[in-house]
């Protein structure tokens, strides 16, 4: 059996042919590093054989545990600081490191979804290098065999919205339970939402965890500045205090990433200072679309108060929509406007005029892009024509060859693999490829164009490029004005 060395810069894999016996394995004598004699079996009992991960703060092992029938696997989380930190810097990540422990033999125990702790020990080693003592603090938990979501929707893409409804629901019911014993976990992202081989999903990395012992609105604590950037709302990066209202708009941020794939820093515009996550591609309810959008409100006041609302506004969403109490207003821009409604002031529900799904669609285009992505593709089908006809004298052969290459392009912009980037990348490879091989412009039609403007053949192609990009981009943007002109009169109607 291998063993890792947990000693930060060492790392050996040290080799123990006699560990591989089982019993052996169970009654073993401390085995030591071979290069800087730190003890490999953890407190008597973990032994080390693969690092998992390593952050800021500390590294990740798998390990087994010697001392059960099964010997199964488990985490061991050492915690190991990197950087030039000053002792508060220090004393604070320790702080942090303790407190996952202590939440998560709190709640582990008691939820499903939560992480075991099974042990929390210091260890002090003798240091060869400096002749000091070095002390270091390890955490051992459950292992999860499984992937995290933000590994998951790397590896596959977005996620459905039934998906993504069933990760918020069993989310808010994990929520539900950690806010119930006063806590706020303080960094909810993808990353520490794991799905197990069973498909049973698990909340992890309780390291900043805050205990509120106030009551909502009316302590005056603040929070220590820890967060992940993108999934916090503005009251956890100001450092004021946090509420489970601080939880949910995580939730919501990791929501939008299952669904759409991309980053907060994407989804967010800064400039007008409001989420801006729905595009015409994306197909999600606008049940969830609206709690979503109140969940992400900057104000924790405005947003749900707790994972138990956000459940029922989600069950109602199934059925009735109407609902006393709130009524949400979704705009344009996904910006969203909470009015308290009395229940005995509310009339009978009349159906308002709201835009359908492609009006809604049609005003929520980022008008620039889709116009500029026009002319990147106009003027890639005026190249490949060119090309095409070049290569093919003969219309149908090189007008058929043409089509299929359009229709492929068209394809992969409607499946968002060609955007921007890629069609602007694209465009180059093929002037490059118009300048490598001359003949890919030898287009009779062009040849005599070149002769008549007294251009070199090449300017003449891109001049012919730009005519078609500017053919599309006119022939988009009167497409447009048409369709919201349309759309504004049938809304008046």
């Amino acid at each position: 059996m291998d063993l890792l060395c947990t000693r930060p810069g060492c790392a050996r894999l040290n080799s123990f042919p006699d560990l591989d016996n089982r019993n052996t394995l169970q009654t073993a004598p401390q085995k030591f590093c071979t290069s800087c004699r730190m003890p490999l079996i953890l407190a008597g009992r973990y032994l080390p054989v693969k690092l998992l991960g390593q952050g800021g703060f500390g590294a990740a092992y798998l390990a087994l545990d010697r001392f059960t029938p099964t010997m199964p696997f488990c985490v061991v989380k050492q915690f190991q600081p990197s950087g030039n930190l000053n002792q508060q810097q220090l004393d604070l990540a320790l702080s942090l490191f303790e407190r996952e422990a202590v939440v998560l033999e709190k709640l582990g125990n008691r939820h499903g979804q939560i992480p075991d702790l099974f042990a929390y020990f210091p260890l002090l080693v003798d240091n060869p290098r400096t002749g000091r003592q070095d002390q270091f603090f390890y955490l051992v938990q459950e292992f999860i065999n499984g992937q995290d979501l933000e590994k998951t929707i790397e590896k596959h893409g977005p996620m459905q919205e039934s998906e993504v409804r069933w990760v918020l629901t069993e989310m808010l019911n994990i929520l539900s339970f950690v806010h119930g014993t006063g806590a706020i976990h303080r960094d909810i992202k993808p990353s520490n939402l794991m799905r197990d081989q069973e498909g049973k999903l698990y909340l992890l990395d309780f390291g900043a965890v805050k205990q509120v012992t106030a009551g909502v609105g009316t302590g005056n604590e603040s929070s220590t500045g820890i967060y992940s950037m993108g999934f916090a709302p503005p009251e956890q990066m100001t450092g004021s205090q946090v509420y489970p209202a601080t939880d949910l708009y995580s939730l919501a941020v990791t929501c939008l990433y299952l669904l759409t794939g991309k980053t907060a820093q994407d989804l967010y515009d800064a400039y007008h200072n409001q989420w801006n996550w729905r595009s015409p591609g994306l197909k999600v309810s606008q049940s969830l679309a609206e709690v979503i959008d109140r969940l992400l409100l900057p104000t924790p006041k405005d947003r749900y108060s707790s994972a138990e609302e956000v459940l029922s506004a989600l069950d109602g969403s199934k059925g009735n929509k109407g609902q006393s109490g709130t009524v949400a207003n979704v705009s344009q821009g996904s910006k969203t406007q909470i009015q308290p409604a009395s229940a005995s002031s509310i009339p009978t529900p009349v159906a308002p005029k709201t835009p359908g799904k492609i009006s809604q669609a049609v005003q929520n285009l980022p008008v620039v892009k889709v116009l500029f992505q026009g002319a990147l593709t106009g003027s890639a089908i005026v190249f490949w024509g060119i090309i095409a006809l070049s290569i093919f004298p003969q219309t149908n052969i090189s007008l058929g060859i043409l089509g299929m290459a359009v229709a492929l392009m068209l394809l992969a912009q409607f499946k968002r693999l060609l955007e921007v980037t890629e069609m602007l990348s694209l465009n180059t490879l093929t002037i490059l490829a118009l300048l490598a091989i001359p003949g890919l412009s030898r287009w009779p039609w062009i040849l005599a164009l070149a002769a008549q403007l007294d251009f070199p053949v090449l300017v003449t192609v891109i001049v012919a490029a730009l005519a078609g990009a500017i053919a599309v981009v006119i022939t988009i943007a009167l497409f447009l004005l048409i369709l919201k002109l349309l759309f504004a009169i049938l809304s008046k109607v």
